[in-house]
């Protein structure tokens, strides 16, 4: 599985990019912002960082404006990934830019009857949003099992991206469903990291190395 970051903060890109376990990055306009950034501008800097896919987003959100950004968005770059709302006019315009060559992630899944609209338009990526979809009370874990099993069902060559990542454990879940990626914020990821016998073991190597390092 490709474990992608969420964010558009170029030290935390940085940081982890250096360990090699960044495969791609996703962005949105609210990201971005957070960062005072331009769109292009920021998009360019980590495709420098990290060569895999960069989902950047469109802002428009009816259908000649969602092609005419689409269009302008995947010129910047071979990496990056135009980033699409599921909503009608989105799904049409999926369909124009697929036909065209440009890879599209479509966002803001919520179902199973999405993430399939979104493949058959021609989706390189859906991205169903599951710490979103528990959060309406309902099980993320199924929706994931019901789209793996659509596709998988029928060969359909489009990447189920696991979105909405709360905790490390959404990252195991997201694995073992069958996910094509998971993104996550830097602050899951640095989770994934830690285990309290890990930092245990290790305090306990360094007192022994301490108690018989001067005898040697």
């Amino acid at each position: 599985m490709k474990i992608f970051l969420d964010t558009a903060n170029l030290d935390e890109i940085k940081k982890y990019a250096e360990m090699g376990i960044v495969d791609g990055v996703t962005t949105n306009p609210t990201l971005v912002a957070k960062e005072g950034a331009n769109l292009k501008e920021y998009t360019l800097k980590i495709c420098e960082m990290v060569d895999g896919d960069i989902s950047a987003e469109v802002i428009a959100t009816d259908y000649e404006g969602i092609v005419k950004e689409g269009r302008e968005i995947a010129k910047w770059h071979k990496n990056v990934v135009v980033k699409i709302p599921f909503i009608p006019e989105g799904v049409k315009a999926i369909k124009t830019l697929s036909s065209e060559g440009i890879k599209i992630n479509c966002t803001l899944i919520f179902s199973a009857n999405q993430a399939l609209l979104a493949a058959k338009a021609g989706a390189y990526i859906v991205s169903p949003f599951a710490g979103r979809i528990d959060d309406m009370g309902q099980d993320s874990m199924q929706t994931i099992a019901e789209i793996r099993q659509i596709f998988d069902n029928y060969g359909i060559e489009c990447q189920i991206l696991f979105a909405s990542t709360r905790h490390p454990r959404h990252v195991v879940d997201a694995a073992t469903m069958g996910c094509d990626i998971c993104t996550m914020p830097a602050g899951v990821l640095e989770k994934m990291f830690k285990h309290p016998l890990t930092d245990k073991g290790l305090t306990q190597f360094l007192s022994d190395w301490e108690a018989v390092k001067d005898k040697q």
